[in-house]
């Protein structure tokens, strides 16, 4: 029997030759010495050759280039030697800018940072929980501060360009802050209160808004052509909603016809929030012109008419118990924290139809460890709703809704001690008592509103052309 080695420089050995196992451990040696002699004699020939070529390729290099290469050469070894410091120093906040930012790549302490608090900018694909593990604040942390937002559902609403400042105790190391800024004119603050927990506060500014014309003729789809001049897929939507009564926006326009759309910006200390909010429209469809206008928050035609059907007060096909109502001010029965409870909750056992209670278009549809899964719809300039804990979901983010249109089933998903709907109004960006507010309702302007409408109608008429 004979056994083969897997280098094959050392051999067969022959196993039926060998007496003594000294003999086997003396035949093996020879035959690895042997090898190895062989490879290191064909390594230094091959070595010879490489030295050789190198210091003909040294020879032929002129002579500023054989000194700029022992600079480099230096500059690596003194950054090499010198560059290892342990000195500890204060070092200033570094700003995450992406989610492929770690504590890896800052080098400092925890004890030796000032002041103590982070900024990071929100990227495609970035997730909460990452963030935190990122910064190690613990997850219990994140949920404490997911139980405040429940409220409000801030951190659901957050998006690519949107900020997080943190604040750590300088003591503790524990997060004492956290502020989402939205933009200029909006943010969110998260501050732990005595006792633990935190309490959270929102900032709207209503910033100046300075106004510009966007017109364009239509070639294709009524989308495409308004993507072209400026707007964006919110300001269409919104048009496409509040005047789809009176033009097909999918196969409704023909070739001429053109658009004039007043558009507001929204800007704080000059700068632009990215905020806007559509002024008016003028839309020349098949000759006949389509108009809308924007007064006192509500959209009215040329004549002053009401555009935007009138609410439904009840997101229901009948009315049910109120299990909770709209109490801003409530507090947590154990830990006195304020939990403001922002809507009405109706005792709807698990699938119940959820209506839309008006028009308006999807902007919203997730799932969320508190809320469950969820659905938020924006009625025109001034209205949005909410509906939670929800079953099932028959719409889909982006989508056109119609009053009393079935959008979803009641259940009880997420932290609910029972099968409910939730349902909330704001009016704003404010949540009300959607039992008693004011809703819209289709009416004509009238009196003196009237004379300031058509004189406003005359200036859009005027800029738009």
């Amino acid at each position: 029997m004979s056994y083969a080695h897997p280098d094959k420089n050392l051999g067969i050995i022959s196993l039926a030759a060998v007496k003594q196992p000294s003999d086997l451990a003396y035949s093996v040696e020879s035959a690895t010495l042997a090898g190895y002699n062989s490879f290191f004699v064909r390594s230094y020939g091959h070595m010879r050759q490489v030295i050789m070529y190198a210091d003909l390729f040294w020879s032929r290099l002129p002579s500023i280039h054989k000194i700029l290469s022992l600079f480099l050469t230096l500059l690596v070894l003194a950054f090499m030697f010198l560059g290892n410091s342990d000195k500890s120093q204060t070092l200033a906040l570094p700003q995450l800018i992406s989610s492929e930012a770690g504590f890896t790549e800052y080098e400092f302490k925890l004890t030796t940072m000032t002041p103590e608090n982070y900024a990071y900018s929100i990227t495609k694909g970035d997730s909460l929980s990452q963030i935190f593990d990122m910064l190690r604040i613990p997850q219990a942390t994140m949920y404490e501060i997911l139980e405040t937002d429940l409220a409000l559902l801030a951190l659901d609403t957050l998006k690519p360009g949107n900020s997080l400042r943190f604040w750590l105790d300088s003591r503790t190391q524990q997060l004492d802050k956290l502020e989402i800024v939205f933009s200029l004119a909006h943010t969110v603050t998260y501050q732990r209160v005595d006792g633990g927990g935190f309490e959270y506060k929102e900032l709207i500014i209503p910033g100046d808004w300075t106004q510009e014309v966007l017109s364009g003729e239509v070639k294709g789809s009524f989308y495409n052509s308004a993507s072209k001049v400026g707007l964006d897929a919110g300001d269409i939507m919104e048009i496409s909603s509040l005047l789809k009564e009176k033009i097909n926006f999918n196969r409704g326009f023909r070739l001429g016809d053109t658009f004039q759309i007043v558009r507001s910006k929204q800007m704080v200390k000059g700068q632009e929030t990215g905020e806007t909010r559509i002024e008016a429209i003028k839309i020349i469809n098949k000759k006949r012109e389509v108009t809308a206008f924007l007064y006192n928050n509500s959209y009215y035609d040329e004549r002053g008419t009401g555009l935007e059907r009138a609410f439904s007060r009840y997101p229901l096909e009948r009315k049910l118990r109120i299990s909770s109502n709209f109490n801003p001010n409530r507090r947590h029965p154990i830990t006195r924290l304020v939990r403001p409870h922002n809507g009405t909750d109706f005792a709807a056992p698990i699938g119940t139809p959820v209506l839309s209670t008006g028009d308006g278009v999807v902007i919203e549809v997730k799932k969320h460890a508190y809320a469950g899964l969820y659905i938020k719809i924006k009625h025109g300039q001034k209205y949005k709703t909410r509906y939670l804990h929800l079953k099932k979901a028959y719409v889909r983010k982006g989508q056109s809704v119609s009053r009393g249109q079935k959008i979803a089933l009641s259940g009880n998903s997420g932290r609910s001690t029972g099968a409910h709907l939730h349902y909330e109004l704001h009016i704003n960006n404010r949540a009300v008592n959607a039992m008693s507010s004011d809703i819209p309702i289709m009416t004509e302007i009238e009196g003196k509103d009237r004379i300031a409408f058509k004189k406003m109608v005359a200036r859009y008429q005027k800029n738009m052309g």
